[in-house]
């Protein structure tokens, strides 16, 4: 009694939801590979893959998954939702084994609970599509960090990870792709 609880709940929705879609084009058009080309100045020729006309799989359909499909609902594409609960067009996370093989962008979103930790480990990876992107915007230890680094090492996966495990990942590791200034 007389003790006041709150949330934050969709104080980060926005902000979440425009990192992620910024990751996934960032991402698909490899727009981090220019920057650090243009610094050297080589010149990057080839054909980048699109945001439109693929099939994005979004783990932890609550309110920062909704407000990132609005994000995407401009780029044509075909959206796949999961949540811990099954509801009108989201699917339960038993689905997952059958959903992540249609997906060629996998975002997951999800808390980290204890039945969502290590939740992206090498079964998972290895049921995404060779050469689909993953991107984790939830919590580190929701991947097994080893496990994103042989499915993105043997070239399987693609990674945008807005959260590791441990978080900053040191100096020298093989997730981090450029050196510290």
């Amino acid at each position: 009694d007389g003790v006041t609880l709150c949330n934050a709940r969709g104080v980060h929705d926005a902000s979440t939801a425009e990192l992620v879609v910024g990751l996934v084009i960032a991402s698909l058009r490899r727009i981090p590979e220019f920057v650090r080309a243009q610094a050297t100045g080589e010149w990057l020729h080839d054909r980048y893959d699109a945001l439109a006309d693929r099939t994005v799989l979004i783990v932890g359909y609550g309110a920062v998954g909704a407000a990132i499909e609005r994000r995407l609902a401009g780029f044509e594409v075909d959206v796949l939702r999961v949540a811990r609960r099954a509801r009108e067009g989201v699917a339960p996370f038993e689905d997952l084994p059958a959903l992540l093989p249609q997906a060629d962008v996998v975002i997951v979103v999800c808390p980290l609970t204890p039945d969502t930790r290590g939740m992206i480990d090498r079964t998972f990876l290895g049921r995404m599509r060779q050469g689909a992107l993953l991107v984790n915007a939830s919590r580190g230890p929701v991947a097994v960090t080893d496990d994103l680094v042989a499915a993105a090492g043997s070239g399987h996966v693609r990674l945008a990870l807005d959260v590791t495990d441990p978080e900053p990942l040191p100096d020298g590791h093989p997730l981090w792709s450029e050196p510290r200034a």
